[in-house]
């Protein structure tokens, strides 16, 4: 009865990630293009995501590291978690109205690699440890294509990577009563899944596929990646191909 009753609440409601209602699938041709960061020194860097058949306006974030795995920059992330405000952030009076939210759930392996503390210690930006504008964006509701520029020239080898997460997207495995007592988890469901493509610069490429390579936590306690894959289902399906390149 439980599963039942919180599956009709997300679908009378009609929230989603963003706070937007989807009046329509998006299909494949459905892209947007849009630039961020125009004003870097480095490599400009275009991100293709074709959406696939789960698409339902998910969150997400592109960022630079090193081969290592170091961190070196976000490329672009959604503006309601780059700032901490979302458009379904709070409820007040039956209605879901604009406000400040933590979501540590959210894209916490990306937050955890960026590595800023908010003053509640979580690391999720929030209005005052906020990711600058020019990295930041509206979140498409189609596929998009992202051009977007390193803020320096790059090493001769590091990492593109790709977090993405949408809530409420339960499944067997993760239903809404596996964690109980986690309220954060409860918003996310399957985890955020996290994908990757590895650049060498000495042997450029004409296009990159990103392939999936692991999960995050599932309520963003840590910044860990979980490389099992097996016990996500319709979170594979967010994109249907997620390809990189280089201008």
């Amino acid at each position: 009865m439980y599963r039942f009753l919180v599956f009709s609440f997300i679908f009378t409601t009609g929230a989603c990630s963003t706070g937007s209602i989807r009046t329509k699938s998006p299909t494949k041709q459905d892209k947007v293009s849009f630039a961020a960061n125009p004003a870097g020194k480095g490599p400009e860097i275009m991100v293709d995501l074709t959406p696939g058949e789960s698409f339902y306006y998910p969150l997400f974030a592109i960022w630079l590291e090193t081969a290592e795995g170091n961190y070196i920059q976000t490329l672009y992330v959604a503006k309601a978690v780059a700032t901490g405000i979302f458009e379904y952030g709070r409820q007040e009076k039956n209605k879901w109205i604009t406000a400040a939210k933590r979501a540590p759930q959210t894209l916490p392996f990306w937050a955890h690699k960026r590595g800023i503390r908010a003053a509640d210690g979580l690391f999720m930006p929030d209005e005052k440890s906020a990711v600058p504008d020019a990295y930041t964006g509206a979140t498409p509701k189609t596929g998009f294509i992202l051009s977007s520029r390193a803020d320096n020239p790059l090493p001769g080898k590091f990492r593109v990577m790709l977090e993405i997460n949408q809530n409420w997207d339960w499944n067997e495995y993760w239903t809404n009563d596996r964690y109980p007592d986690d309220e954060n988890y409860k918003w996310s469901c399957q985890p955020a899944l996290v994908y990757q493509a590895e650049i060498d610069m000495q042997s450029l490429k004409d296009s990159y596929s990103m392939k999936p390579i692991g999960h995050s936590h599932y309520s963003g306690k840590t910044g860990e990646l979980f490389s099992d894959l097996s016990t996500l289902t319709t979170a594979l399906r967010i994109a249907d191909s997620i390809i990189v390149k280089f201008k």
